[in-house]
């Protein structure tokens, strides 16, 4: 099979060929039809973070195919249903965290494309118990960046409790962004979409957002102070600048949404104390979410209720659609198709 596999984090994705893997007990043997690239993906491949996968690996943890083979023991999943492998690729089952709703907590979790080969190739192996179905109505190339970007999001508007006519500021239009205003209007939010890039901007007001704000043009607490302060922001930028942008554009009450994962050379983000206390600021991490959140998501979307932006690539394309993400010359999301 092809598949595009990290041998060292200053190098670029080999394309290459490798042997078909077998599914193991518990697991199931997909044939990729669609994987988002993700910007974890490219922080995996670089060794962005300070826990680090080990090379060769591949990346990949936005895929959608549909299962060929099943490996002993598995009941769940049956040959020839479509199904999605998530950032969560295994939790214990057994902690606290598993038992009590919050499987992407748990300690012991392997991670997609990132601790287990994930989905840059023609087929992957996953555990039979994390995949989900997926809705006959949502086609593939939607459904890969629904996997990611669309759980994270949901989880993100879930975790940040927001009630109808709160206004929600969503800092970073793009594959999670653009799906973060569309979760937060469904919700009964005056939403903001704030990002540096006017045609992004442009994508957030077609999809809903109330109000813009270009962060480059203009400064982005006084623009969002201006329209009343936000009660929630949801940050997915990945540089720490933006978190503290963000806390400062919060009227008093307000929550802070902590999504987007920097690279560790950016350093941390500055939490003020004074106002945090005396505006009884919330700052909440919000981690992904559960194959329950997924399976919501996907219902979501089958329904019509939201808009996957895309940009289809071949896998063999991978180097250039990841500098081309880096650059911001994507609109939302680049799916990668074996």
């Amino acid at each position: 099979m092809r598949a595009a596999v990290v041998h060292q984090f200053t190098e670029p994705l080999s394309v290459e060929e490798r042997p078909v893997p077998n599914p193991g007990p518990g697991q199931v043997l997909v044939r990729i039809e669609a994987s988002g690239l993700c910007h974890t993906d490219i922080h995996a491949a670089h060794g962005d973070w300070p826990v680090k996968p080990v090379p060769p690996f591949i990346p990949g943890h936005e895929g959608v195919g549909t299962i060929e083979a099943v490996g002993p023991g598995v009941t769940v999943r049956s040959v020839g249903e479509r199904v999605a492998l998530p950032w969560l690729g295994h939790a214990c089952g057994r902690c606290d965290h598993c038992v009590g709703g919050w499987e992407t907590l748990c300690e012991q979790q392997q991670n997609t494309g990132y601790s287990i080969d994930g989905c840059f190739a023609e087929y992957a192996v996953a555990d039979a118990a994390y995949v989900v179905p997926v809705p006959d109505a949502v086609p593939s190339i939607d459904a890969a960046p629904l996997t990611c970007a669309g759980v994270t999001t949901y989880k993100a508007v879930k975790v940040a409790g927001i009630t109808p006519g709160e206004r929600v500021a969503v800092y970073g239009i793009g594959g999670l962004g653009h799906l973060a205003v569309q979760y937060a209007r469904l919700v009964g939010a005056v939403v903001i979409a704030v990002d540096v890039d006017d045609a992004k901007l442009e994508m957030a007001r077609e999809l809903g957002a109330d109000h813009v704000v270009n962060a480059r043009a203009t400064d982005p607490v006084a623009a969002v102070e201006a329209l009343g302060g936000a009660d929630v922001a949801i940050v997915l930028a990945v540089f720490p600048t933006v978190f503290e942008q963000a806390m400062a554009s919060l009227r008093r009450g307000g929550r802070l949404v902590c999504v987007g994962l920097p690279p560790e050379t950016e350093g941390p983000m500055a939490l003020p104390i004074f106002p945090t206390v005396l505006k009884g600021i919330s700052v909440i991490g919000s981690i992904v979410g559960t194959r329950q959140d997924l399976a919501e998501v996907f219902d979501l979307h089958a329904r019509g209720r939201t808009r996957v932006i895309t940009e289809t690539r071949k896998l063999d394309e991978v180097n250039e659609a990841v500098a081309d993400v880096l650059a911001g010359r994507t609109p939302a999301r680049i799916v990668l198709a074996p």
